[in-house]
């Protein structure tokens, strides 16, 4: 391992890290974003767009749907976190106690969808039953039941639904979802608990309840009053999107009505409705789907879309264009009749009107009953009766499953032979390709450009205002710095064939409110609401290097919003568009790296590049690097010492973490590593051979 020595190139760059990053944001008080604001709503719109004009646009007959059909369900299991599907272990299914009122039973049972992942749920069935009957799934919105600091579960909420279907000869099967059930696990990761790593693990609270919902049928499917061919699935808001995910994934479910709990993309997106929606509403979008493709998996089946006409979180403009295109693939199949369409007058609300229609659905498929519907859905038991466990079990999961339920890579071997290592980066590279950076453009569908925008000489300095079209709409700033060499410099020069050693930095909003600062003090008319700072100049130009300032999107004049919950949703946007805004700022400062590179001589760049970052900065830097080959140096400040404290990166961790990303990074070019998390990779250094060439900053 190496030490830098002090008097090097290092840590006069370290120095310029210090002093861009030094220092909170220039302003703390409310910024003025509103181009940022402006230009990340075009974004979205054009993203949208794009991937709502693709979804299902390559269906044209039967033949293509049928040959695509499981490709696509298999997307879906992968981007529930069912890829591979758990183990189908034993189910332990348990009954803790009995109740019942009139020609209603009630069976409070649990079982172990997984070892410890508990779920408790409420069977409803006829008093009497001569025959095997058709069962109804019932998956649960979010209905929060707590009295005294003791939650009873959403089941107890939705108990009228329960209990109309065992009164008109059903046996239903009602379950707690893991956030508002008896156990009280989270459902709120990136929405509300800051837990981006959800990410990075590929994680969302969706696939434990698609899971949960599966080995319901299991439960069912397994009972001798319960037809097996017969089974239906249902619920409202939470529990219409939870009956979306198990009818497109598991074919048993032979009829469904997924009553407010799916809409467009761009009522999500576009339209807001992300803020409105938790965790469970979502898959991690990597495939790039539009939610057409989610309903289109359940045709031929029968499948009622069920709605409110004043419903804010799902518009009806959206159900409406998923019902439409859903429709084509049911046509496809001569199946119109079992598709429909039921829009009531309401808000987003549990009525009675969206009931009756969900019953005669069932009646009409599972029953082969046109009768009308002539009692109506009403509660029967007082909430204490309907909870199954007196006292938690202590081996519950179902608070931590965010943790487990989808792993980790777990690397066999790790090698730092140069051939070993070669062979294990293409292969992570190519992961990362498809499941961290699918949404990345391809190079036919965008076009970087790179424009000099003004030129300022200066006795110290020449200072160079460009900008680059990195995926539009977004044009980024560039600042190329070129400290003027004084005469009575005796430092030892490079030679003029290789040109002077370049640091190329990338700035976070921090470190770019410090660098304008600078910057005001030769171009205060391109700054004009910055205090100019003589001292963070000197910094910039004492190198006597040439010196580039890349912004990625989001920084700088493309800041966004500082409203921490509009922050939020903004990240949750990228996500649903199958990206993050990490993933994309890096492939911003791949873009430019290479739009660079083709210009190096003309730039006054012909020497090797060092890049460099701080803090998250630093893991952007780190992460381009891997995809760029114009870097000699890197120089990292603060890394992050895994993707859990990073920023999100869709997937990463299921190819893996950032000591085998240093690995990649270290085969291609000298990496250094100074600052605050220095000695933990220090640590980590010892015992793993892939960071065995990684340098260490002195001090």
């Amino acid at each position: 391992m190496r030490t830098l020595p002090l008097p090097g190139i290092a840590p006069i760059l370290f120095v310029l890290l210090l002093v861009l990053s030094t220092c909170s944001r220039a302003n703390d008080a409310p910024a003025e974003t509103t181009d940022g604001d402006q230009l990340v709503s075009v974004y979205f719109e054009q993203q949208t767009r794009l991937l709502t004009e693709r979804s299902l646009a390559d269906i044209e007959d039967l033949e293509d749907w049928t040959s695509k059909r499981a490709m696509y369900r298999q997307q879906l299991l992968d981007m529930l976190g069912l890829n591979p599907m758990p183990e189908r272990g034993e189910l332990h299914t348990t009954v803790t106690g009995e109740v019942r009122k009139d020609d209603v039973v009630v069976e409070k049972l649990h079982f172990q969808s997984m070892p410890g992942l508990y779920v408790t749920a409420n069977l409803y069935r006829p008093a009497k039953v001569d025959e095997p009957l058709p069962a109804v799934l019932y998956v649960c919105g979010h209905g929060r039941v707590v009295e005294d600091g003791i939650s009873y579960g959403n089941k107890v909420y939705y108990q009228h639904h329960g209990a109309w279907f065992a009164r008109n000869g059903y046996v239903c099967l009602v379950i707690d979802t893991i956030q508002l059930g008896e156990f009280e696990g989270t459902h709120h990761g990136t929405y509300r608990e800051k837990m981006w790593w959800w990410n990075n693990r590929g994680y969302t609270p969706a696939g434990v309840e698609a899971w949960n919902s599966t080995r319901a049928i299991d439960v069912l499917q397994a009972r001798a009053d319960v037809d097996p061919d017969r089974i239906g699935v249902t619920g409202r808001s939470g529990g219409g999107a939870y009956s979306w995910w198990v009818a497109a994934i598991d074919e048993r479910i032979q009829a469904a009505v997924p009553v407010a709990g799916l809409t467009s993309l761009h009522n999500h997106v576009v339209d807001g409705c992300v803020s409105g929606h938790c965790d469970c509403m979502y898959m991690v979008n990597r495939f790039r789907w539009d939610f057409p493709m989610v309903a289109a998996l359940v045709a031929p089946r029968p499948l009622l879309i069920s709605n409110s006409d004043r419903d804010s979180i799902f518009p009806l403009e959206g159900v409406v264009d998923v019902h439409a295109k859903v429709r084509k693939i049911y046509e496809l199949y001569g199946a119109e009749e079992d598709l429909g369409l039921q829009i009531t007058s309401g808000p987003h609300s549990d009525t009675q009107e969206l009931r009756i229609h969900a019953f005669r659905w069932m009646n009409r498929h599972l029953k082969k009953d046109e009768s009308l519907v002539d009692t109506v859905a009403t509660k029967l038991f007082d909430t204490k009766q309907l909870k199954v466990f007196d006292e938690l079990p202590e081996d519950e999961r179902v608070t931590t499953i965010h943790e487990t339920f989808v792993p980790k890579a777990t690397l066999e071997k790790t090698s730092s032979t140069p051939e070993e290592l070669a062979t294990l980066s293409e292969h992570w590279k190519e992961q990362l390709r498809e499941m961290t950076f699918a949404g990345w453009p391809d190079d036919a569908s965008t076009e970087q450009t790179l424009e000099v925008v003004e030129q300022l000489t200066r006795d110290d300095a020449e200072v160079t205002f460009a900008q680059y079209t990195s995926q539009a709409p977004y044009i980024l700033p560039l600042i190329i710095v070129h400290p003027a060499k004084a005469e009575s410099d005796t430092s030892p020069k490079e030679p003029a064939t290789a040109g002077s050693p370049v640091d190329v930095v990338v700035l976070d909003q921090a470190s770019w409110e410090r660098a304008a600062s600078g910057l005001a003090v030769v171009a205060p008319q391109r700054y004009p609401n910055v205090q100019p700072s003589q001292n963070v100049w000197n910094h910039m130009i004492e190198s006597g290097r040439p010196t580039v300032l890349i912004a990625p999107r989001g920084v700088g004049p493309t800041e966004w919003s500082r409203d921490e919950r509009e922050r939020t949703h903004i990240r949750r946007r990228f996500m649903l568009l199958g990206q993050t805004v990490a993933g994309m700022q890096i492939f911003d400062v791949v873009s430019v790296l290479k739009a660079l590179s083709g210009r190096r001589d003309e730039l006054g760049l012909a020497g090797p590049w060092t890049l460099s970052g701080k803090s998250d900065s630093a893991f952007i830097a780190l992460h381009a690097s891997v995809w760029s080959d114009s870097i000699a140096n890197l120089k990292l400040l603060d890394l992050p010492t895994s993707n859990r404290d990073s920023p999100d990166l869709l997937n990463v961790s299921r190819v893996l973490d950032l000591p085998e990303l240093l690995g990649i990074a270290t085969g291609d070019v000298d990496v250094s590593i100074g600052g605050s998390t220095q000695a933990e990779w220090r640590k980590k250094a010892e015992s793993n051979p892939l960071l065995s060439s990684v340098g260490w900053i002195a001090e």
